[in-house]
């Protein structure tokens, strides 16, 4: 428990007497109520034939009373001195307050809380006007807080008057929690995830005393919320204890909660498990109904785990033999005007289907459960390792070094739980989280991170927070296999495979509406209750796996070299680094440590089975909750650590607005791929020769800078010395680059030299602006060159004939050559090029290597081999190809800014109207600065006839590209200044002077060729100002019907065992203001983008989509290129910004107006 978010203040600890333990006053506050005593109607429902136990809180004495109105009213006065000193600091000067939580050391294991309020300290209870305090005082209006209400109305008024706009600020009063980041959040997470730790350990009695602790005290208790009860109630019915949850029911109306569905399916649970009477279960029901909640809807809209269903089933039929639940309803259609005929069911459709059978699909899924269920994977490196005679004796010493190391750290473990497990079963701690899986589990994970640590080491909390997740993904996984969930889904995903196996006929489905068809007709839920363990949480606990690591993993001193005197040593060290004026933490590796992972040279790499690909198609997304894969946990919307609102907006969403974008995201991920293993060949070998900078192979670390052996001779000098630090400084900030990068490509390569001969997917999901990723994080399509070009469609189509004509436009469009060239320009130019093709093709590290000075080199390379196999097959038209081709957005986010504002010049630009040949919008604003430079020159002005001849596309790309997104005139002016410094021969005492004029320049012109554009960001900037200045999150709704909440808060710090972890604090206003215009349009960029995904899907194309880059056969790029206009100009038909318009003031405005 943090003890300073859970101290009593004065006025709680006045209502209690202090010579008295708090076990001491509960044990004679209890008395028996008889079943003809009238109580509570919430308590009713339990009280025939039953003896229920009901806590009575005494009155204290009139001297007790007296000492409590004196506590009461210095509070207040303190108060109220707080707030006028907030008040007036707030007049003058904002303040940034930074929360301590006072954490005790971690080896007394003690979980902490973060604390609620700015002070770090538990909130001081309320005292309402003319009520009664937190502590039981009756309280009066003091003239005090009077006199303060009417000077922050006085100041209201000043403030309308001053700024009118200031009116679409909502009345005073508390923000709304949810929304804004939930003021006790983290607090609420954490007592969830302890409460589901202990009934997972099968220990409801632990629970119930950390839910009775915070239910005790007023000011606690406000952290509680309905699921914790529920929680709680469902432990206490899996032990068939009625009481319990007749206790749970009182302490709901104790605390101004009404019961919910999930209250009253725990207490039916219950009364199936123990056959109760009918009498009591009949009471039950009435309650129920009396509440406004029907019977069907327990089966309908609870979740259940395990057998609780059948268990609430067998008491309802009890008192109704013939009660049979109704059949789920057909899920909603989805109403968006956008893909309102594409629901329709009116013609009949068909989908294309997966060139595997059923047999096929189903072996795929038990192997990708196989692989969850071990929840890591080993796999070779393709590192070329030394010769076996050097690395046997490394190895065997590192293996013994392993074994002693497992020895202590389990016994270590063993120790601090039977340390843990003796205090107090009311205060939260860490224990339940070390008994969630076995301890050898435990020590399997801290010596994997140990393993994978790098030389210069890594952040504490990177590497907390790493720990905790890994615990808490084992967690989860051990969790399903336990549940009868797992054996449902497997039943289901049986049935799913007859969709899109090739040997069947149904296919007038899209893979979401079959699966819940499915899983309505097997009459239970998929989901489950997990909750996901807070950011905070999982540091905390991943600290405590860091200290124990430092503390037991030691080593002797000459391990490496006997000749040295032996010493025990700890193998990592806690150190410290400063980024930013920030210090940070480190846990850096002992030299040796280094050096003996070094020298075994281990040819083996263990990841998470989530850094996998998937074996079979994707689970498909049909909730916030359920998607992606099997049994580990995966987040339908990224979003950044702490930020609990978009999962908010997502469950409070009608299903049916979420329809299009789950069946996005499951034709994204229901894509098979496989290697190009040529081309893979070609990459490990260069990668195992030392690399090539130029085609973008990190080096190995053999390679890296040494200091210059110039500095280490002659004559000490301060200058010597300071040149040689820098020197110093420098080589291992090198090293440090290159063991990332270096490490980086040996993750991707040894993951596809792994997966070779396989077929494998990529689930995906999306961030808070709907923009998709896949989730696997190493390798994907959104990778690199290298990355890309090791991947191929799984299933193949001939080229046709256009098909050879697109791979060589492609291959074109890789090099980097003729942007301004029509298509058919740039198709000639392939085919004069043809010879230099082949070659490449043939004789990549020996020919001529045409292929290495293109900007995309890898692909460029893959794509002159396909062309090769094409050009030398009998027929290229029947040529089965395998290969992606794309095709890319011209700076979409002009695109859509000309779209909006129905800019007919600035639509030209961007290549949205009919042109004979490609534009450059780049291209076309250097020339409109030019122009403008020409007649400034004309004019006299020095700096215009100094830029004479070195305005070009490259100088202004940049700032163009990045006007969309929202960069400033002074960020623009650095943009450009790094140019001009690059540019040899332009004056450099001009610079600052030219490239303030070039980038006011750049902004006319844009000005001008967008005319709209500048307007309408004007518009969403001074919106979201006004959103922001009113304590508001921005808020805004995509044109498919997806909620989107801009995440950004004001970084406030928590202390966790000395380290600072950083979470959510108050609205940061100004990213709040800036980034919502470029939000805004990478929200309509995604929703162009997955309803090109849809009618690709219904049309039978392959499709995925990097952003605004879209990828389908050679085959079909006609096809997509027709739908992806044809999308374009059906999203900019509908009423956009009139619509964001609309929203906004119904959110917003609505009080004011």
């Amino acid at each position: 428990m943090v003890e300073g978010a859970c101290r009593e203040s004065p006025k709680c600890r006045a209502g209690r007497d202090p010579r008295r333990s708090s076990r001491e006053q509960s044990s004679d506050s209890i008395h028996l109520v008889h079943p003809g005593v009238r109580t509570s109607p919430s308590l009713s429902l339990f009280a025939a034939g039953r003896w229920t136990v009901v806590r009575n809180y005494s009155s204290a004495s009139a001297k007790e009373e007296a000492r409590r109105r004196g506590a009461c009213g210095r509070a207040e006065l303190l108060e109220l001195l707080e707030a006028r000193v907030k008040q007036l600091q707030a007049d003058n000067v904002s303040e940034v307050t930074v929360d301590r939580v006072d954490v005790a050391p971690l080896r007394k294991s003690s979980l902490r809380c973060p604390a609620p309020t700015p002070a770090g300290k538990e909130p001081a209870a309320e005292v309402r006007e003319g009520g009664v305090s937190s502590s039981g005082a009756p309280s009066q209006p003091s003239r005090w807080f009077e006199k303060l209400k009417k000077e922050k109305w006085i100041k209201h008024k000043r403030q309308l008057k001053l700024d009118p706009r200031a009116a679409v600020a909502p009345a005073q009063g508390s923000p709304k929690p949810d929304k804004g980041g939930n003021r006790y959040g983290s607090i609420q997470l954490i007592i969830m995830s302890y409460l589901e730790s202990c009934l997972f350990l099968r220990q409801p009695e632990r629970a119930h005393q950390c839910l009775l602790f915070y239910h005790r005290s007023h000011a606690r208790r406000k952290q509680l919320g309905i699921k914790m009860y529920n929680i709680l109630m469902h432990g206490w019915a899996k032990k068939g204890s009625l009481n319990k949850i007749g206790r749970l029911f009182f302490m709901l109306e104790e605390a101004g909660l009404k019961p919910n569905l999930s209250c009253y399916a725990a207490a039916l649970e219950c009364m199936g498990r123990t056959q109760a009477p009918a009498t009591v279960i009949l009471r039950c029901v009435q309650q129920l109904e009396e509440d406004g909640f029907k019977l069907d809807e327990l089966f309908k809209d609870v979740v259940y785990e395990e057998d609780e269903r059948e268990m609430v089933l067998k008491a309802v039929r009890i008192i109704e033999p013939n009660f049979h639940p109704l059949s789920q309803p057909c899920s909603e259609i989805c109403t968006s005007p956008l893909l309102r005929d594409f629901y329709s069911k009116e013609k009949p459709v068909s989908y294309p289907k997966l060139d595997f059978s059923v047999r096929e699909l189903r072996e795929r899924f038990r192997q990708q459960l196989e692989m969850e269920a071990s929840n890591t994977v080993t796999i070779s490196s393709v590192e070329s390792a030394k010769p076996l005679t050097e690395q046997a004796s490394k190895r065997e010493l590192l293996t013994t070094l392993r074994s002693e190391w497992r020895k202590s750290l389990l016994q270590t473990l063993q120790e601090s739980k039977i340390h843990m497990a003796n205090r107090r079963s009311w205060q939260m701690s860490l224990y339940p989280y070390l008994c969630l899986l076995e301890d050898e589990e435990y020590v399997d994970i801290m010596l994997q991170i140990l393993s994978s640590l790098p030389p210069q080491g890594e952040s504490l909390l990177v590497l907390a927070k790493e720990l905790g997740a890994k615990i808490h993904n084992k967690y989860a996984v051990r969790k399903k296999l336990r549940s009868r969930l797992l054996k449902k889904i497997q039943k289901i995903y049986d049935a799913y495979a007859q969709l899109l196996a090739k040997d069947t006929q149904l296919d007038s489905y899209l893979p979401r509406e079959y699966w819940e068809k499915l899983e309505a007709s097997s009459g239970s839920s998929l989901l489950s209750k997990d909750c996901t363990w807070p950011h905070i949480l999982m540091v905390q606990l991943g600290v405590h796996m860091v200290e124990l690591l430092v503390q037991v993993i030691k080593v002797q001193s000459n391990v490496l070299n006997p000749s040295l005197e032996a010493k025990l040593i700890p193998v990592l060290y806690h150190v410290y680094s400063f980024r930013s004026s920030r210090q940070i933490g480190f846990i850096k590796p002992h030299p040796i440590l280094t050096q003996i992972l070094s020298n075994a040279a281990e040819t083996t790499l263990t990841f998470d089975s989530f850094v996998m690909p998937m074996l079979c198609p994707p689970v498909p997304w049909t909730s916030p909750h359920f998607g992606a894969y099997i049994l580990l946990p995966t987040k339908l919307m990224r979003c950044v650590e702490g930020a609990i609102q978009h999962q908010l907006l997502l469950e409070e969403c009608p299903r049916s607005n979420l329809h299009s974008v789950l069946d996005a995201l499951n034709q994204l991920g229901n894509c098979p791929w496989k290697i190009n293993q040529p081309v893979l060949d070609i990459i490990i070998s260069i990668f195992n020769a030392k690399g090539s900078e130029k085609l973008d192979v990190p080096p190995p670390l053999s390679e890296a800078p040494k200091p210059s052996v110039a500095l280490h001779v002659g004559p000490s000098t301060p200058w010597s010395k300071s040149s040689l630090k820098r020197e110093l400084t420098q080589c291992r900030k090198k090293t440090a680059e290159m063991y990332s990068l270096r490490m980086d490509s040996l993750y991707k390569l040894s993951i596809a030299n792994h997966m070779r001969d396989k077929v494998f997917w990529f689930p995906h999901n999306m961030d808070f602006r709907g923009r998709t990723y896949p989730c696997p994080p190493y390798f994907n399509h959104l990778g690199s060159d290298i990355t890309r070009a090791m991947l191929l469609f799984a299933e193949g189509k001939p080229l046709g004939a256009r098909g050879l004509d697109w791979l060589k436009i492609h291959l074109i469009n890789l090099t980097g050559l003729k942007k301004k060239n029509s298509l058919r320009e740039r198709l000639a130019y392939a085919n004069e090029l043809m010879e230099e093709i082949l070659d490449s093709a043939d004789n990549p590290l020996t020919g001529r290597k045409w292929w290495m000075d293109t900007d995309e080199p890898w692909q460029a390379l893959a794509c002159c081999m396909e062309i090769a196999k094409a050009l030398r097959s009998p027929d290229p038209t029947a040529y089965i190809s395998h290969f992606p081709i794309h095709q890319d957005g011209s700076c979409n986010g002009l695109q859509h800014y000309a779209a909006l504002g129905r800019d007919v010049i600035g639509a030209t630009s961007v290549n949205l109207m009919p042109c004979d040949s490609p534009q450059d919008v780049y291209s076309g604003v250097a020339q409109q600065v030019e122009e403008f430079r020409k007649q400034d020159a004309q004019e006299g002005m020095k700096v215009a006839q100094v830029l004479d001849g070195f305005i070009s596309r490259k100088v202004v790309k940049q700032t163009v590209m990045t006007v969309v997104y929202g960069v400033t005139r002074y960020g623009g002016r650095l943009q450009i200044e790094k140019r001009l410094k690059e540019i040899n021969g332009f004056p450099q005492e001009y610079i600052w002077e030219a490239s303030h004029y070039l980038v006011r320049q750049v902004f006319n012109s844009l000005k001008e060729m967008f005319s709209g554009t500048r307007e309408i960001q004007i518009w969403l900037t001074a919106s979201a100002r006004l959103i922001a200045k009113s304590g508001n999150p921005v808020e805004w709704v995509t044109p498919l019907g997806l909620p989107i909440v801009q995440p950004y808060h004001r970084a406030k710090s928590t202390v966790v065992t000395g380290t600072s972890v950083w979470n959510m604090g108050d609205l940061d206003q100004r990213p709040q203001k800036n980034a919502f215009p470029p939000n805004f349009i990478h929200s309509l960029d995604s929703t162009h983008m997955m309803l090109t995904a849809l009618h690709c899907h219904r049309r039978g194309l392959t499709f995925v989509s990097v952003h605004d880059c879209y990828w389908t056969h050679a085959l079909t790029v006609d096809v997509m290129n027709q739908v992806c206009r044809e999308q374009f100009v059906e999203l900019h038909s509908q009423p956009i910004l009139q619509d964001l318009s609309r929203f906004m003031l119904q959110k917003y405005c609505t009080d004011s107006l």
